[in-house]
């Protein structure tokens, strides 16, 4: 960034301290970058661009915001950094120049139940304090209206000195919480259908337990067996009350078998603290699948969904109790919070109707207070987490954000334009990995990383304005103006989906027909109810395969051949190649190496240092034994195939020795979404955003299904991956599929065969079919805040 000039005397001369106007990177190594060296200007907005993969969440996220991270860390006592999470030094030269860094990422917020929207944001709290000071009947604190906290109470004899001499006295104490005592706060309560967790007719012995994970071969077997609760050779439909009792409601019970100590739990208290405390969507597919199959749930009786006790929804402000305040929309509640005037509590008032502010202003003012946290999508979720920094005095500190037009429609990415040139212009510097050339031209500075993904990708290809940008020649500046047009004409529908008196959320009683066999595009702003109408009335029918949006999880150990079952037939292949067991080939079992444990790393845990991870010296990092490593398949180990890149692995695997269909299938698809660049034995932990969710999509597209819900495919894509995205879709629909895409990118609402447009607004202002028809007929309707500005974007 230019520095001012000075002439002659006039001007004083520039203070040292002003100086230090830039943030310098040099020499940053991050997982794909080579040597990347950049000078970001402080106190404007920097946009990184690039296409997936290339490296800009290496450079903004793992070096720039880590470091900052780590040394604000360093700064606290050892006793409390024990208490944080350790952050290695990120591969980099030079870092000079840095500022405290605010993340506001694209994580999912956590899928607690006991989780929702006014709990993370400190909105409940407020609104406690308020209930504990104004409401009537006064029914006690704070906590007294918290769904966390149970009432309890208790008495007995303690034991205290007085005068030196031990006095035994009575106490007794109590404590009122807001939980309702039937649902434990969780405003759902389940059952359990017995019928899914065994088959009557067989005996324990025959296998009679279908819930999964529980077999006689380990240890349920032995504690089972060892119980003397019951017979295990006996058929379940013949064990007695007592038997049956004992085997699915016990109490957790002190036992011995062969001489060791044990617990016995009944099945069902066992399967309520593994699964059913958990949220369901953070569960293993397979266990997922039992859970969904095996309980339902349904709205607690006694709180009606509420979670608050009966005396937490008896005291009121003006007619209104803390569980209709958390039940109202946003918008609604701010109204409400302006209407309570009582000065002795003005300043909680204050600031919560600054919080409920900055709901409307960020655009989610259609939420509620009780909506659960695990439901919002990963853009809403990115800006609730901007909402407390939206007031804040604090300046001259550096904000990063991953994406945050994500889930927002056209109409709504302006209002974020102006939040981030609002953080800009109060003197702070804004880091934005964005892939949106709407929010790409609001930029001060642009840096586009490149040429390629993975290891093609990693370098700076043009650092400047958007005028040099757009003249550079890059794959972002070629794509920066690209605008998909109508297509001349669209596919006749097969055949329809008929969906009537959808009421899930905010949706106003909505009958619509979605066609078969052609590419139906949902729209609508943020908040209108595209997602309740699909996930809500046509995602659990059959032969629909809904591809949502939740994040994949792996560990270090899970990889793209993992996630995608691709190693499954490696291994065989492998095995059956050279005579020996499938389990050799496989990094998480016996073909590991027994110094590192297959990792392919040694993590030294330093405490409240970061912990240094060194490559394995007997394996040197290939994850495999030595001896597994000496048998080939088409003259390669296996070490070196989950080396490969998978436009390698699918040419190696698709003639010759190695001829695999199976594994040639899975490769095929993960070239088809764009992933041909990945090294398919490559951790899960490297993979950035759009990977991951290409990842899933590439996975679903192997299960049967005639039906498929694609929920916003373009997020984390690069303006030149979306044209191959809509290769993809009318693949899917000339093979015969019928495709449903939740979408807000217009290029895919122009390339649509049909579109429905819900609105008019979101939340209560939203809920209706707003239009129905053809891309062409909703330019030329241009009723709608979508069709003004699809008609914009195609230049209608």
């Amino acid at each position: 960034m230019s520095k001012p000039t000075t002439t002659g005397a006039q001007r004083p001369e520039e203070h040292v301290a002003d100086s230090h106007d830039l943030i310098r990177v040099t020499g940053a190594r991050e997982n794909n970058l080579k040597d990347v060296s950049v000078e970001l200007p402080k106190r404007r907005l920097t946009v990184f661009t690039g296409v997936s993969g290339s490296g800009k969440s290496s450079l903004v996220f793992s070096t720039i915001a880590a470091e900052s991270q780590r040394m604000i860390n360093e700064t606290y006592s050892t006793f409390i950094q024990g208490f944080m999470p350790t952050l290695a030094r990120p591969e980099v030269d030079v870092l000079d120049g840095l500022t405290t860094a605010i993340i506001v990422d694209q994580q999912r917020m956590g899928s607690d139940p006991r989780s929702t929207v006014g709990t993370a944001t400190d909105a409940n709290a407020m609104l406690r304090i308020l209930f504990s000071r104004l409401g009537q009947p006064h029914i006690g604190s704070p906590q007294a209206f918290s769904f966390n906290v149970a009432s309890i109470s208790g008495a007995g004899a303690v034991t205290i000195e007085k005068s030196g001499q031990k006095v035994k006295e009575r106490r007794s104490f109590s404590i009122l919480g807001g939980m309702c005592p039937r649902c434990e706060g969780r405003g759902s309560v389940n059952d359990i259908d017995l019928t899914q967790l065994y088959d009557a007719d067989k005996s324990l012995n025959e296998g009679a337990l279908t819930i999964p994970g529980y077999t006689m071969d380990g240890w349920y077997g032995r504690i089972f067996r060892g119980c003397g609760f019951f017979d295990p050779d006996k058929p379940i439909k013949k064990f007695t009350k007592r038997e049956l009792n004992d085997l699915l409601y016990k109490e957790p019970t002190k036992i011995k078998v062969d001489g060791i100590n044990l617990t016995y739990d009944g099945l069902i208290p066992k399967i309520q603290k593994s699964m059913l405390s958990k949220d369901v969507d953070s569960l293993q597919p397979h266990i997922r699948a039992f859970v969904e199959r095996a309980v339902t749930f349904a709205i607690c009786p006694e709180c009606e969904g509420t979670r608050l006790s009966e005396e937490a929804r008896s005291s009121k402000i003006k007619g209104i109790s803390i569980a209709d305040a958390c039940a109202m929309q946003i918008t609604d509640l701010a109204d409400w919070v302006t209407g309570v005037d009582e000065p002795s509590v003005a300043p909680l008032l204050a600031s919560l109707r600054h919080l409920l502010d900055s709901f409307v202003e960020i655009g989610l003012g259609y939420l509620s207070l009780d909506r659960p946290a695990g439901t919002l999508s990963g853009g809403e979720a990115q800006r609730t987490k901007m909402i407390r920094h939206l007031g804040s005095a604090l300046t001259d500190v550096t904000y990063v954000f991953d994406e945050p037009t994500i889930g927002l429609h056209p109409h709504d990415i302006q209002r974020m334009n102006d939040l981030l040139l609002r953080l800009r212009d109060k003197g702070n510097t804004v880091l934005v990995v964005e892939h949106k050339p709407e929010a790409i031209v609001i930029a001060d500075h642009v840096v586009d990383l490149g040429p390629r993904a993975g290891t093609e990708g990693g370098e700076v290809v043009f650092e400047g304005t958007i005028e040099g940008l757009r003249g550079s020649g890059t794959l972002t500046g070629r794509h920066l103006d690209d605008r998909a047009s109508l297509k001349p004409e669209v596919r006749k529908p097969t055949g329809q989906l008929e969906v009537r008196g959808a009421s899930m959320h905010n949706l106003q009683n909505v009958d619509v027909d979605i066609p078969l066999g052609v590419l139906t595009v949902i729209t609508g702003v943020a908040g209108s109810g595209k997602s309740s109408l699909i996930h809500g009335s046509v995602a659990g029918r059959e032969g629909v395969v809904a591809i949502d949006q939740t994040p994949i999880r792996g560990s270090r150990r899970s990889n793209p051949a993992t996630y995608t079952g691709l190693l499954d037939p490696i291994r065989k292949a492998f095995a059956k190649a050279n005579g020996v067991k499938p389990a050799l080939f496989s990094a998480n079992s016996e073909g590991a190496c027994p110094a590192c444990n297959g990792a392919g790393v040694i993590y030294t845990d330093l405490g409240m240092m970061a912990g240094v991870s060194t490559t394995c010296e007997e394996c040197e990092g290939k994850r495999f034994q030595a001896s597994v490593l000496e048998y080939h398949l088409g003259g390669k180990n296996i070490s070196e195939v989950l080396a490969m890149p998978v436009t390698e692995a699918e040419a190696f695997f698709s003639d010759g020795e190695a001829r695999t269909p199976a594994a040639h299938r899975i490769l095929s698809r993960l070239a088809d979404v764009g992933l041909g660049y990945l090294t398919i034995g490559q951790p899960l932990t490297t993979l950035s955003g759009g990977e991951r969710q290409r990842l899933k999509l590439a996975t679903h597209m192997g299960d049967k299904g005639g039906v498929y819900i694609l929920d916003e495919p373009t997020t984390g894509l690069h303006l030149a991956d979306v044209e191959q995205l809509l290769g993809l879709l009318d693949r899917l629909v000339e093979a015969g599929k019928s495709v449903i895409v939740i979408e807000h990118h217009q290029a895919v609402m122009a390339h649509a065969d049909w579109i429905i447009d819900l609105g008019p607004g979101a939340g209560h202002d939203g809920g209706k079919i707003v239009f129905q028809g053809t891309p062409a007929d909703l330019i030329a309707d241009r009723s709608t805040l979508t069709g003004e500005h699809l008609a914009d974007y195609v230049g209608a």
